[in-house]
């Protein structure tokens, strides 16, 4: 690996949305498990790739998730959610991400 590889690139930032931070989140970082809104055309490994660039850990495993859009009503409008990708990241013993803190 380059000197310059191991430092972020603007794509890393467009990839990784947002933390996810609920009640299940927080129990899953118990676990070493961290969960992040990623981009919908995100892989695997470009995932991985991101979070240990941004953040400088370790991680062991990704998983994702796609939740689809749902469609609800508000005051007798009709809207349509968009799908969501999600990926739950697990991290090597002994790193951790303070998702808190931001970037």
């Amino acid at each position: 690996m380059s000197p310059s590889s191991k430092f972020a690139d603007a794509r890393h930032y467009d990839l990784i949305l947002a933390p996810v931070i609920t009640e299940k989140a927080t129990a899953a970082s118990e676990h070493n498990k961290v969960i992040f809104r990623v981009r919908k055309e995100a892989t695997k490994a470009q995932i991985k790739e991101a979070i240990e660039r941004l953040f400088d850990v370790k991680v062991e495993a990704v998983n994702t998730l796609v939740r689809k859009g749902k469609v609800k009503r508000f005051k007798g409008m009709r809207g349509v959610q968009s799908d969501v990708k999600k990926a739950v990241v697990t991290l090597a013993e002994g790193h951790s991400i303070d998702v808190t803190t931001g970037l």
